[in-house]
């Protein structure tokens, strides 16, 4: 089967055998970058890193991952809240929110590249989300509760946000100052 023939499921099946990719953290500058719409021209070295996004996400183990945190400033995401058999894989490109929700519900946040940090984050509890798939399909889909949460979180990446610029500065400046230490440990 070629790369192009291959559907979400399928990069999300050849992770198994695939290299990791390395999840970076801050301050590294990608991470805080906006990052550049995808083009045609991008995909086939796209296909070719999504194994090793999908197999760095996995063993983290996470819910999403997205381009910038594997140092690619482009706009592509993967997401998946299913476990082992249950895999649910979305690769997202050129995602855009088109809706959200009025109602907000808070959720407690974690992110790849800032590993054992969390906190409360207030998000639209819904919303209605359109990409391109890994086929070239134009899709649109609602999505609520942590599936919402996850897509929101995962975009933000692509602006240049993590999930601790939606806290105090006080609360933001100790989870952040906490990862230095934990990462300076390790």
């Amino acid at each position: 089967m070629t790369h192009a023939a291959m559907t979400d499921t399928d990069f999300a099946a050849a992770s198994a055998g695939a290299m990791p990719v390395e999840i970076l953290t801050p301050p590294h500058p990608v991470l805080r970058k906006k990052a550049r719409l995808v083009t045609p021209e991008d995909m086939p070295a796209i296909r070719k890193v999504l194994p090793g996004m999908f197999a760095a996400m996995y063993k983290a183990p996470g819910i999403g991952l997205a381009a910038p945190q594997v140092g690619l400033s482009q706009r592509f995401v993967l997401v998946d809240l299913g476990e082992n058999d249950a895999r649910a894989p979305m690769i997202m490109i050129n995602p855009e929110i088109v809706h959200e929700a009025d109602e907000m519900a808070v959720r407690e946040e974690g992110c790849l590249s800032l590993p054992n940090q969390y906190a409360d984050v207030v998000r639209p509890e819904a919303i209605r989300v359109r990409w391109t798939s890994i086929t070239g399909e134009k899709m649109e889909r609602e999505a609520d509760g942590l599936l919402a949460t996850c897509i929101q979180h995962e975009i933000d990446h692509l602006e240049g946000i993590l999930f601790v610029d939606h806290l105090s500065t006080l609360r933001r400046n100790m989870i952040l100052r906490r990862l230095a230490k934990d990462l300076k440990r390790n």
